[in-house]
């Protein structure tokens, strides 16, 4: 236990961390607020404006747990460190015997992982229950080293190696490779999933932004890796069923 006067010595120091701690966790919550959410571009349907505010919801709720470490870190780096050269003449006093820290500790970081638990659950819950709208388009989506191919089956098997999609039409992806684990990512719009050899894999989107999004392998996959990119084209509705036509299918 430590003495009184030992505990007063302490207290200007614990209130220093705490301003540094509050400090930290205003400007870690602002950093949140504005830049996570803004490093993939524009955002090109529901599904990624659902990620970035799941992402900022994230960086937020962690701000002040990682305010904490690292004040607690910078501090003890300026103020707590041996000057002398030698041996510290005796440890400081673990947290761990602080009965008080340690509940607050392990309550605040369970709080904050059940939020974050339903947090994702119902976000999880949303992204599926949009695969169930009508009318879909349906795209096979087939990942080899290093080139995407995109089969549209309802419309005559049209086959592409670039993707094209209609304005405010739902999409359902059928996803599959022919040799190794890829994964299909369309940036802006959000969705991300694996290519696996033997097996099809689903995900779904709205795209609601006309305009050329990237398309990109999120899994390392051989030596070309980098390569394995293409383009998303979201077009009017008259516009994707000329480009149908054009390639010999039927709308």
């Amino acid at each position: 236990m430590l003495s009184a006067t030992s505990e007063r010595s302490r207290r200007p120091e614990f209130r220093q961390i705490f301003w540094l701690w509050l400090g930290m966790t205003v400007l870690l919550v602002l950093f949140s607020l504005w830049v996570p959410a803004r490093l993939m571009g524009p955002p090109a349907s529901q599904t990624m404006r659902d990620v970035e505010e799941t992402m900022t919801v994230f960086s937020v709720a962690a701000s002040p747990v990682a305010a904490l470490v690292w004040s607690v870190a910078a501090y003890s780096l300026l103020r707590w460190r041996d000057r002398s050269g030698g041996q510290p003449a005796e440890d400081g006093v673990p947290l761990r015997g602080n009965s008080v820290v340690t509940l607050s500790w392990v309550t605040v970081s369970s709080l904050l992982c059940v939020f974050l638990l339903i947090w994702g659950l119902a976000e999880m819950t949303t992204t599926n229950a949009s695969a169930e709208a009508t009318n879909p388009l349906v795209v096979d989506v087939t990942g080899q080293q290093w080139v995407w191919t995109f089969t549209y089956p309802d419309q005559g098997n049209v086959e592409s190696d670039q993707l094209y999609l209609p304005l405010n039409r739902p999409v359902v992806f059928r996803v599959t490779s022919e040799d190794v684990i890829h994964s299909f990512w369309v940036v802006q719009m959000g969705i991300k999933v694996d290519a696996n050899p033997g097996t099809v894999t689903k995900t779904s989107v709205r795209p609601d932004k006309l305009g050329v999004f990237d398309v990109r392998c999120a899994e390392l996959c051989g030596l070309r890796h980098a390569d394995m990119e293409t383009s998303a084209h979201v077009v009017s509705p008259a516009d994707f069923n000329g480009w149908i036509t054009q390639n010999g299918g039927h709308v």
